[in-house]
C-alpha cells in the first residue's frame, strides 16, 4: 500500500509544459475582467464610511 502513494511533492521538481497560447489569453482575459470588476466595486463603495458618518452626525444649531 506504501508503494502505491505517490508523493506530489516530488511532482514539483518535472519541468513545467508550456501553456497553450490561446488557453493562456483566456486566463489573461478573464483576471482583466476580475480586475475590472474589483476596481469598479471600490470605487463605487469606497465612499461609504464618509457616508455613514454624515449620515449619523447631528448638527447642533445654536
Amino acid at each position: 500500500m506504501a508503494n502505491e502513494f505517490k508523493n506530489p511533492f516530488e511532482e514539483l521538481d518535472k519541468k513545467l509544459r508550456e501553456v497553450p497560447p490561446e488557453m493562456r489569453q483566456k486566463v489573461m482575459n478573464d483576471i482583466a475582467i476580475a480586475k475590472l470588476i474589483m476596481d469598479m466595486a471600490i470605487l463605487v463603495t469606497s465612499n461609504y464610511s464618509a457616508l455613514i458618518s454624515g449620515l449619523f452626525k447631528t448638527n447642533k444649531r445654536k
